[in-house]
């Protein structure tokens, strides 16, 4: 995952990986490595069964972190 994400992301929270809104697994930051749960139905109905380690894949992440964020920010608190 691209380090500048990681800031919004958490484990068992919610992220989008090509479309598909998924369970966030388990996050190694030293390695910028992310790790989904996928179940049967979610690999029969979309096209993640086809995906390998590595590859490519657009990543949204939970826009309450940004908005979260973005109030903090403008409210300068820390």
């Amino acid at each position: 995952m691209p380090a500048h994400l990681s800031k919004y992301i958490v484990n068992q929270g919610s992220i989008s990986l090509d479309g598909v809104s998924l369970t966030v697994g388990e996050i190694n930051d030293t390695n910028n490595v992310l790790t989904v749960w996928l179940i049967p139905e979610t690999l029969e109905r979309t096209n993640l069964s086809t995906k390998k380690s590595a590859d490519l894949v657009n990543i949204e992440v939970d826009v309450l972190a940004k908005y979260v964020e973005r109030l903090l920010a403008k409210k300068d608190v820390k």
